[in-house]
């Protein structure tokens, strides 16, 4: 034993300790009975004091009080706990101090805590106490330095501009420096009187090889998989009252782009399409724009750096987790299996519905 340990009193026998413990709804009580039945198995202080997040110096307060006057003396007499260490003017200048130099590592805050407030919290509380704070604890996104400070309003603007009636007087996808061409004509055997369709186009590279589920193994988690590499993109096109389209175009250029356009209008004629999409270079080119009016499909595109305003992109995510456990032999195999994935997952309004709530209530009587 270190200088630290103490025999524990056996004031209440294993049974009606575990009693105890179901019994109690408080947190904090329940938090107490733990540390006295890990001592009660053997566990050393700093052991049972490491299992509950507590510092030895409390653990060792605690075992004291237990051995003087067992569970009335351990449970404090005074409402709402332990003060806490930071007063709320404390808090709110270390929330502040948070706020500038965000995100920080438990780690950081835990050593900011010590070196300008000269606190220090066991690593086990410290999250606890980090929640009741308010932070949030997830992985950051990122975010594009050239994506605008008001995507979503801009984006907004699009669409409402797309859905303007007195903007028809010029083609939807031409641009002021496309003027002098003149040439800017549908091609006549398209038809877009049948209601609106309204789609999300992007680019992925799924793979056979992606491993994005955990799965649980006997012995060594390994997967034999054969060595087959998709060299090409997956075109997609997420309709929310259309066909959807998942086409495998040889290259991201400008004609493969185009012809990915020609079936999506092939799966979804005599409507008018509203397709948004990025601006990857070969999507607002001039041929790409002009070859879309011809079809009869409408661009919206996205702001600038704002791929988390395309829904497709959680459609991406989804089938790329849901092909990833799955071993194929060939890439005919596997473009076959992504096709039948992205169909079923498209069926799901799911993926859009914060879309459609923030950019498209106010038009969806507009639409077929």
């Amino acid at each position: 034993m270190t200088g630290r340990e103490k025999e524990v009193v056996r004031h209440l026998s294993e049974e009606d300790l575990d009693r105890l413990l179901t019994e109690t709804d408080d947190v904090k009580q329940h938090e107490r009975l733990v540390f006295i039945k890990r001592l009660y198995k053997g566990a050393t202080l700093a052991e049972a004091a490491d299992d509950v997040g507590r510092s030895e110096g409390t653990a060792d307060n605690w075992v004291e009080r237990w051995n003087e006057g067992g569970l009335g003396k351990l449970t404090p007499n005074f409402g709402g706990g332990r003060p806490p260490k930071l007063g709320e003017a404390e808090q709110q200048r270390l929330i502040e101090r948070l706020r500038e130099g965000q995100p920080w590592k438990k780690q950081e805050i835990q050593h900011l805590l010590n070196e300008e407030f000269n606190i220090e919290y066991h690593p086990h509380y410290l999250p606890t106490f980090l929640d009741n704070l308010g932070l949030s604890y997830a992985i950051p996104r990122t975010k594009r330095p050239d994506r605008p400070d008001d995507a979503e309003g801009i984006l907004d603007e699009r669409v409402e501009y797309a859905f303007d009636e007195d903007a028809d007087d010029q083609p939807h996808n031409k641009r002021e420096k496309d003027q002098d061409d003149e040439d800017w004509d549908r091609d006549e055997d398209i038809r877009t009187d049948g209601g609106t369709v309204i789609g999300f186009f992007d680019l992925s590279h799924p793979q056979p090889w992606d491993n994005s589920q955990r799965m649980y193994t006997v012995d060594d988690p390994h997967i034999t998989r054969p060595l087959v590499k998709i060299d090409t993109p997956a075109a997609g096109f997420y309709a929310l009252n259309g066909e959807s389209v998942l086409s495998f175009p040889p290259n991201q250029e400008k004609e493969q782009i185009c012809e990915c356009f020609e079936t999506i209008r092939e799966q979804n004629p005599r409507t008018r399409i509203l397709l948004v999409l990025d601006n990857f270079s070969s999507h607002i080119c001039k041929y790409t724009r002009k070859r879309a009016h011809e079809l009869g499909i409408d661009l919206v595109f996205l702001p600038v750096g704002s791929p988390h305003l395309n829904p497709i992109e959680p459609v991406w995510k989804s089938l790329k987790w849901e092909s990833s456990p799955l071993i194929v032999e060939d890439e005919d195999e596997y473009r076959t299996l992504l096709d039948d994935l992205f169909e079923e997952l498209t069926e799901q309004l799911s993926f859009a519905a914060s879309w459609i709530d923030n950019h498209l209530s106010g038009f969806l009587n507009k639409i077929r």
